[in-house]
């Protein structure tokens, strides 16, 4: 536990529900890891219908949740907790984000920080014209930005878009609630995420063809917002939503898990999204598309099988021996909770954050203001 407890603002998409989104997951993972470490979160979230019709986390024990309407509550209610804190943390896809951005930084706020975690898609709508969440001209008066994605993108975004430093903060794991439960397997091959037209392809190449080719298997997809088109085989199961309080259940009970990657983030590599991190701590065995930095971060072979075809996929569901199975869903297991928990996360961000020289409210953290959800 760290001697120099911060007080820190986090501005999300959403940290009450993880329906439709792998935000919430995320943020979890991250403020279990800073409450860990002794710092103190209010996190301020959209209230918006289609979350809190569909909230697993509506009273977190471990920071303080509060909700606001419209950016004029948001700024009315919680402006001296965000003007006095030791950093403010906005993040992607916040409803509205490009005017929150503005009236937060109007606050003048000690430490003012983006959280990408959507960093391929954010450039890619910058580059079609879209910013309802963030404007190009708002990147570089953040004093740093934080990017789920690592590697080329990170220099992209100080040498074209002006921030002064662009950083890495990878999604993490809660270990303790991500772990294998010990459950016999039920699936050969399971995925989890929300429809995506850009992943479609990829489900259909990785799960559902090999599910017509191998009929006496079993597989499984769990997630919402899949068109009722789609044909899926008998022995594909559906699950709608799958709260983040069976993953552990439902990736202990898999032979292999299948990790399908967003084509922006396969073109920016190194990617790698919360459920594969989950997915590992479970102790599932990953099979996965492939993209540049995966192998820095899990083995081909060793600690994942990266597939190229169908092909690929069927051989590992029918070819592969137990012994070898086991052994690559340890060796990523290991890997992971190695580096990328919520505490080592946490852990990151705040040394990321002390690093940064707070200005215009410099008496951060005088205010701990508690904020009743």
């Amino acid at each position: 536990m760290t001697n120099n407890p911060l007080n820190i603002v986090i501005i999300g998409l959403s940290l009450s529900s993880s329906w439709g989104n792998g935000h919430a997951t995320t943020y979890r993972a991250l403020v279990r890891g800073l409450f860990a470490e002794g710092h103190e979160v209010l996190f301020l979230e959209r209230d918006v219908p289609w979350y809190a019709a569909n909230r697993d986390l509506a009273e977190p024990d471990f920071c303080t949740l509060a909700y606001y309407d419209r950016i004029d509550d948001l700024i009315g209610t919680y402006g001296d907790a965000i003007r006095y804190a030791d950093a403010v943390i906005i993040g992607s896809y916040v409803p509205e984000g490009a005017k929150v951005i503005d009236s937060v930084a109007a606050l003048n706020p000690s430490r003012f920080c983006f959280y990408d975690i959507d960093t391929p898609v954010t450039l890619a709508a910058l580059a079609r014209g879209e910013d309802e969440f963030l404007k190009a001209s708002q990147i570089a008066s953040f004093d740093a930005y934080f990017s789920f994605t690592g590697g080329p993108i990170l220099t992209r975004l100080e040498e074209a878009y002006g921030v002064p430093r662009a950083l890495p903060l990878y999604c993490a794991v809660d270990a303790d609630r991500y772990k294998p439960t010990g459950e016999a397997p039920v699936w050969d091959l399971g995925y989890l995420g929300t429809y995506s037209p850009d992943r479609q392809p990829t489900l259909e190449r990785f799960l559902i063809e090999p599910a017509r080719r191998l009929p006496d298997m079993r597989f499984v997809v769990a997630g919402p917002q899949y068109p009722e088109t789609i044909d899926w085989p008998d022995n594909v199961e559906r699950i709608d939503h799958l709260p983040p309080t069976e993953h552990a259940s439902f990736y202990s009970r898999q032979r292999f898990t299948l990790n399908v990657t967003r084509a922006d983030m396969i073109a920016a590599g190194w990617s790698p999204s919360v459920r594969l991190f989950e997915a590992a701590a479970c102790g599932s065995p990953i099979i996965s598309d492939e993209w540049p930095g995966l192998s820095d971060l899990l083995p081909d072979g060793e600690a994942i099988l990266i597939a190229r075809d169908t092909e690929d996929v069927i051989a590992a569901l029918t070819d592969l021996d137990e012994g070898r199975r086991l052994a690559i869903a340890e060796a990523a297991r290991t890997r992971i909770l190695e580096s990328h928990t919520g505490e080592a996360r946490a852990r990151q961000l705040v040394s990321d954050l002390q690093s940064l020289a707070p200005h215009g409210n410099a008496a951060g953290g005088r205010l701990r203001q508690r904020v009743s959800a």
